[in-house]
């Protein structure tokens, strides 16, 4: 009874349930835990599977494999990688499924780095990846924009016949598209014949979408019509995006118009927030605030910084002003708002209220997403923040840095000479 709960998405029934159980004095066994810990899982019960996971330790069953993986799987999912990990380190015997979870987990919380350490020491120890295994080392390439390290991935994943794979070819395909190889991806994409599915169609409309690459973009949505591939809301955000991006109008607004009556779609507010930005970007700063006023849905802080993008780029103060207000009442932490409307009194010459803008973010503790970069060096990635640090080599690249900027200085100087001598 309680896994038919969680079968059928009724994780909180599945619980009372279980306290039922107790109750009448039924003692659970492995296969309960492992449905209760689902059940946390599915609705991010984290307090309930740590209750769960006392009385699992009380009664002896931390060290089944099964239970172990189930752990894993709730801790990452309810936002707990630090005691998943805990768990998966503490497991005696561990299979691929447990590899997996946890590799899935770091990636979930954004840590690609330490989801590829976990895969290569996974091979170290023999243990040979599944579809499930590459689609999460695939997410972390993609996060980590770690080209080679996608490529040599993808050689194992055709050595070990999971190519096929209807998910795990979608996921090569985001990965090469992330990593800006649209090639790649598209070659992926036409050998995934006759097995492409919505996601590996949606996965590459992405891509070209991701690219600003209009044109192909939208004869891959039509070859898609056309092979009978049923859209979703993900195709339509994807074309949308693409045509907001390339200028394309009166294009943009028909794939909006007939998304109801041609493909049976209705919009969303992510729809409504790429035609706020689709007209935003033309300069119809206007038309895109009447249709957010006669929106359906309740706009969020993604549709109203969307038009809040536009006054900048069309340097409107009085609409940016206006915008932000919203911005802010619906997200008082969000940087956005406070940053974009800085940048428009900046375009304006107002600096002193850019100025005043900036110094507000600050009193109300908003922070900024610091800078991040990526390097990929000899098949390792090097990650890099604003402000930071902690990289172990960072004496030798500063002092790199400074000789390539007294070079520069050097090589202007010589410039200068040579001008003044002629």
């Amino acid at each position: 009874m309680i896994s038919g709960y969680v079968k059928c998405g009724q994780g909180q029934k599945a619980l009372k349930l279980f306290q039922q159980m107790q109750k009448e004095g039924v003692q659970p066994g492995q296969v309960t835990f492992v449905a209760v810990l689902n059940a946390c899982a599915s609705i991010l019960a984290l307090e309930e599977g740590r209750c769960a996971h006392e009385q699992i330790i009380q009664r002896g069953c931390e060290s089944d494999v099964f239970v172990g993986n189930s752990l894993i799987d709730m801790y990452a999912k309810c936002g707990s990688i630090a005691d998943a990990e805990n768990v998966f380190n503490k497991m005696p015997n561990r299979n691929v499924v447990s590899w997996s979870a946890v590799i899935l987990g770091f990636v979930k919380f954004g840590q690609g780095q330490r989801a590829l350490a976990l895969y290569q020491e996974m091979q170290q120890e023999g243990v040979e990846p599944n579809a499930v295994t590459f689609m999460g080392v695939l997410n972390a390439c993609a996060s980590l924009v770690a080209l080679e390290e996608g490529r040599l991935v993808h050689q194992q994943i055709v050595q070990s016949g999971c190519e096929s794979d209807a998910f795990v070819g979608s996921s090569l395909i985001n990965m090469y598209v992330k990593c800006g190889s649209i090639d790649d991806a598209w070659n992926v994409f036409k050998r995934m014949m006759p097995t492409q599915g919505m996601v590996a169609w949606n996965s590459m409309l992405g891509g070209y979408s991701r690219h600003g690459h209009a044109q192909e973009a939208q004869a891959h949505f039509d070859q898609m019509c056309e092979a009978g591939i049923k859209t979703d809301t993900v195709t339509l955000v994807y074309l949308l995006s693409v045509c907001s991006h390339a200028g394309l109008v009166h294009e943009g607004l028909h794939y909006f118009d007939s998304m109801g009556s041609v493909h049976g779609i209705c919009a969303m507010v992510e729809h409504y927030a790429c035609v706020v930005d689709l007209l935003g970007r033309a300069g119809h700063l206007h038309m895109a605030e009447d249709l957010i006023k006669t929106m359906p849905c309740e706009p969020n802080v993604g549709v109203w910084n969307a038009l809040l993008g536009a006054c900048r780029i069309h340097g409107d103060v009085e609409m940016g002003e206006c915008v932000v207000k919203r911005v802010v009442e619906l997200d008082p932490a969000d940087a956005a708002g406070y940053v974009l409307l800085s940048n428009i009194y900046a375009a304006a010459g107002k600096w002193d209220l850019s100025a005043n803008v900036q110094q507000l973010r600050k009193e109300r503790g908003v922070k900024k997403q610091p800078g991040c970069t990526w390097i990929e060096v000899n098949n390792k990635v090097h990650t890099f923040v604003v402000d930071d640090k902690h990289h172990p080599q960072m004496v030798h690249i500063e002092a790199e840095l400074e000789m390539s900027c007294n070079m520069k200085e050097l090589a202007m100087c010589l410039i200068l000479d040579l001008h003044c001598m002629m």
